[in-house]
């Protein structure tokens, strides 16, 4: 596997050191991907997205969603269940989960719900009005 040396970022930058770390624990990642639970990321306009994960069997008290230093923490914890089934296949995936996506500045977890086994988390970015363009007017003087 190759390695990228990002010290050179953290040595000549100022203020990228979130973004850099970011890249490296992408590219880090990349190796150990999980693939449960399945789930899309949409854009729904230019400042609204949704994340959808296929949580089939889990109820909302078994959920938690969380937001800590512009990372969302999805977990599900699945509750002991007295099983007397003998299964010839189980399909099904039947176990706790954590599944971590990062966000950009200024996106916001808006809401979310469980429908049918589907969990849709609504963001929005929400960029503060001093960060957004301004056009200045420009004054003419006739003399």
């Amino acid at each position: 596997m190759n390695t990228i040396d990002f010290s050179p970022f953290y040595r000549n930058t100022i203020g990228f050191d979130r973004f850099v770390s970011l890249l490296d624990n992408t590219l880090q990642s990349g190796t150990r991907t999980q693939s449960y639970p399945p789930y899309n990321i949409e854009s729904i306009a230019d400042d609204k997205y949704a994340i959808t994960l296929a949580i089939a069997g889990f109820e909302e008290k078994e959920l938690e969603i969380e937001v800590e230093n512009s990372v969302l923490t999805v977990k599900g914890k699945r509750m002991k269940l007295e099983n007397t089934s003998t299964f010839l296949h189980q399909g099904i995936a039947n176990r706790s989960f954590c599944r971590t996506f990062s966000l950009a500045e200024y996106v916001e977890v808006s809401s979310a719900k469980l429908t049918n086994g589907i969990l849709t988390i609504n963001l929005v970015k929400n960029v503060p009005e001093a960060m957004l363009p301004k056009t200045i007017p420009i004054q003419s003087v006739t003399l």
